[in-house]
């Protein structure tokens, strides 16, 4: 029986509580994809519709987190030891 290893696409962090850079192209890709759609929103939501800005945000931002939390390592506070 094998045991399949986790590939991650965002380390933890050496100090704090979270995530580094992306340590794989899919995970650049998904920073890259985050940063495009908030633009993007901004351009065509701003100054003109803030609150639907804001929502953009916030679920662009959720769903970044969901898949942090899926691809990388999970997160623990650390102290730079391990």
């Amino acid at each position: 029986m094998q045991i399949k290893e986790k590939k991650i696409w965002f380390p933890a962090k050496k100090y704090g509580w979270g995530w580094g850079i992306p340590c794989a192209w899919q995970g650049w890709v998904v920073i890259v994809s985050y940063l495009v759609i908030l633009n993007g929103s901004a351009f065509l939501l701003l100054p003109a519709h803030p609150a639907m800005w804001f929502g953009c945000l916030a679920i662009s931002t959720i769903i970044l987190v969901a898949i942090c939390l899926v691809k990388g390592e999970t997160p623990r506070w650390r102290w730079g030891g391990d």
